[in-house]
């Protein structure tokens, strides 16, 4: 797993309107710090996607990057959620490429 890009945030005790701004025009153009990569593990039926964002009631959305990964979708589900995890179960296959995109919400 690899989280994606990094844009600033408010810290919880607040910051001056300038940064409080940014970080609302971020949000606005859809730039926030909710998406990750990982490649389903090959030869095996379950993946763990380990990301400190992901909580027990997360919904996790996925992008296929390659066509072995876009062929995964159809069996792929998430199996299980807590802190910081996710189990992935999916087909079981060979191929080492199969490459996913994903959004954490909430």
């Amino acid at each position: 797993m690899s989280s994606g890009n990094f844009y600033p945030s408010v810290p919880p005790g607040g910051a001056d309107a300038r940064t409080t701004a940014n970080v609302i025009r971020n949000l606005v153009d859809g730039k926030s710090n909710n998406t990750g990569s990982i490649t389903l593990t090959a030869n095996a039926t379950s993946t763990t996607l380990t990301d400190t964002r992901v909580g027990a009631n997360s919904v996790i959305v996925f992008m296929p990057k390659t066509a072995n990964a876009a062929s995964a979708m159809t069996s792929l589900f998430v199996s299980a959620r807590g802190t910081g995890t996710a189990t992935l179960t999916h087909d079981s296959n060979a191929a080492t490429d199969r490459h996913l995109e994903y959004v954490i919400i909430g």
